[in-house]
């Protein structure tokens, strides 16, 4: 197209490169076209299609039955809007540059897209991979898919329980934050029942195996997920709903251009040439660009500030979204047990009642036991040494340490009235007190808590600033959810709320005209997540809710949420704003095409400006902050 390179015969060299990309490159566009007429509907690939075999057909018809094939051939340089002789006009580049750049940007579109099946493979993941069944009293380690029901298997601390089943001996404390969103350990004992992939967080287990293979909790949330991901409509491209009254409109100018200059010149080669020109300078070269660049820059803004986004498919939601489903665990809160109250007795030293029960609790594997132990460290210093430990199933420990008789956790049934109150008042606000005594009285009440992160309060708050009504869910006791909700600001809280729940929940609210983005982090919310208009999933939670999710937040801050769907919103208006422009200079210059006046050189260089125009416009959002 540059005349100062143009040599003899270079146009049958442009046919010989512009070909394979119009024919071969573009038949998926050329394929959809057709599926579409017969459908009798228009999407951006029929304007894709139509816009370039009319070019590459136009250019054809002037090689073989023009003069455009002539040898010495040049284009003119000229950027003066003049009739044109339709039979020395070649539009090659137009057919093979709006083929290659919209591939360009779908491929672009494409490595962002979600992995099918992704969440449901790391969901699967999360259980055991082998198990040590009990045979004729010899422990034989066999794949977990080998179980049957009623085969008794160990557990010992540390381990994944393999399958859901019923605790015939041993006592230990059972971690299902993961799965349950239950922040504080469960103590189990015979006769207690267990969900398969929770971790024993204490002593050795013997369980009976009551449900195996799909039958089990992990597998029917799998099933959710799955059901949950495959009925999610996705959005359709924006570039088709345009499309859909772009085409038909262009094909009808076309039509009654063809008709007026028939018409009024009786030429039917200057009246062909007008209406093809209509549907070459319709043809959109920036439109396959406006998704892709506004995405790609967005999403890498995104990874700068920890968020990652999946695919333009989320974007739509972002923008209608009204309610913000938060889970407590690992979400508003930390998802870890730490040491929040220590209430000492009249005349009892703090640092002391915490030295003494954090020595004998290091001793204990129980994750409150974990707790304590490091709050007492990390406040009263180094720990004593630890004599004649006992553990007291179901009620607590006690040893000698530094020469006392202690006891922490349920072992006094008699407190002083100031204790008394204390744990009460830390049972209120759903914190799990832990009494600590010597010598056969308690000198104080410890109150352990999953703590809330610093930064929730003000993420409620930036939350709210968006339109969004927040909502606290949690599988948790309902007093623990609201004394969290009131710390960070939520006034609707919905507690109790088994793993499979979660999703009924998630539905309900939609069912009542609201659009749901919900925030979660661990496999019990998966298929919550994938049910969700908007699923966010926090960074530092389990692979199966990340890959559920529709947005991913890095860094696990839930003030990353409301910066994801402020980016994403941004992101959606650049590309609304892109679309607007790729269709606009393409309805400005229809007129210049039916009148017979679309200079070669003002067509090319009109679509060079849109797609350079749409790259600029995309990349300011790096400027989100």
């Amino acid at each position: 197209m540059v005349p100062a390179l143009q040599f003899d015969n270079w146009q049958w060299l442009s046919l010989t490169l512009a070909a394979p990309v119009v024919v071969w490159g573009g038949a998926p566009f050329h394929r959809a076209a057709w599926t579409n007429l017969r459908h009798g509907a228009a999407t951006m690939d029929t304007l894709v299609s139509v816009g370039t075999l009319a070019a590459f057909g136009w250019s054809l018809w002037a090689l073989f039955f023009g003069d455009a094939g002539m040898p010495g051939m040049h284009d003119e340089f000229r950027f003066t809007v003049s009739r044109m002789d339709g039979a020395s006009t070649i539009y090659l580049e137009v057919a093979s540059g709006v083929v290659a750049l919209i591939l360009l940007g779908r491929y672009l579109e494409a490595r962002s897209k979600r992995r099918a099946g992704a969440a449901l493979k790391a969901l699967m993941e999360l259980g055991a991979k082998d198990v040590a069944v009990l045979r004729e009293g010899r422990e034989v380690r066999v794949p977990v898919s080998s179980l049957a029901v009623g085969d008794r298997f160990v557990v010992r601390p540390g381990e994944k329980i393999a399958t859901d089943g019923t605790v015939t001996e041993g006592v230990s404390a059972v971690d299902a934050s993961m799965l349950t969103g239950e922040s504080v350990p469960v103590d189990v004992g015979p006769g207690d029942r267990v969900t398969g992939a929770t971790v024993n967080a204490g002593g050795r287990l013997v369980v009976e195996a009551t449900r195996v293979g799909a039958d089990t909790q992990l597998a029917r949330m799998a099933k959710l997920v799955e059901d949950a991901q495959n009925g999610k409509a996705e959005v359709q491209r924006l570039a088709d709903r345009i499309s859909a009254v772009f085409v038909p409109v262009v094909i009808l100018i076309a039509l009654g251009t063809f008709g007026v200059w028939l018409g009024v010149t009786g030429d039917t080669v200057a009246a062909f040439t007008a209406a093809v020109a209509v549907l070459i300078i319709a043809c959109p070269c920036a439109l396959g660009l406006a998704t892709p660049t506004a995405l790609m820059v967005g999403t890498g803004r995104g990874a700068q500030l920890g968020i990652l986004i999946k695919g333009p498919e989320v974007l739509e939601s972002t923008r209608r979204v009204d309610t913000v489903v938060l889970d407590k665990t690992g979400t508003v809160t930390t998802g870890r047990m730490t040491l929040q109250e220590v209430y000492t007795a009249d005349g009892e030293d703090e640092k002391e009642v915490l030295r003494l029960a954090g020595a004998l609790e290091h001793a204990s594997e129980h994750p409150v036991a974990r707790a304590v132990a490091a709050g007492a460290e990390e406040r009263a210093g180094a720990l004593p040494a630890v004599e004649h430990f006992e553990n007291v199933p179901g009620r607590g420990v006690r040893g000698r340490v530094a020469g006392r008789e202690v006891a922490v956790g349920r072992l006094y049934d008699e407190l002083p009235e100031a204790l008394a109150r204390a744990r009460e008042a830390a049972e209120r606000d759903g914190r799990t007190a832990v009494t600590v005594g010597w010598d056969g009285r308690a000198r104080g009440v410890l109150a352990v808590a999953d703590a809330v992160k610093e930064t929730s309060a003000e993420a409620v708050r930036e939350l709210r600033a968006l339109g969004l009504t927040p909502v606290l869910l949690t599988g948790d006791n309902r007093t623990v959810a609201e004394s969290v909700a009131r710390a960070v600001g939520i006034d609707e809280v919905i507690a109790e709320v088994l793993p499979e729940d979660k999703v009924d929940v998630v539905r309900r609210l939609r069912d009542e005209g609201r659009t749901v983005a919900m925030v979660g982090d661990g496999v019990n919310d998966a298929a919550a997540l994938a049910t969700a208009d908007l699923g966010l999933a926090m960074g530092t939670g389990t692979d199966a809710a990340i890959e559920a999710g529709d947005l991913t937040l890095v860094r696990g801050d839930l003030r990353v949420a409301a910066d994801a769907i402020r980016l994403s919103r941004r992101t959606l208006t650049t590309i609304k704003g892109n679309l607007v422009w790729a269709f606009g200079y393409n309805v400005a210059a229809l007129p210049l095409a039916a009148a017979g006046l679309l200079n070669p050189m003002i067509a090319g260089a009109a679509m060079a400006f849109s797609s350079v125009f749409v790259v600029t416009n995309s990349l300011r959002l790096r400027g989100f902050h």
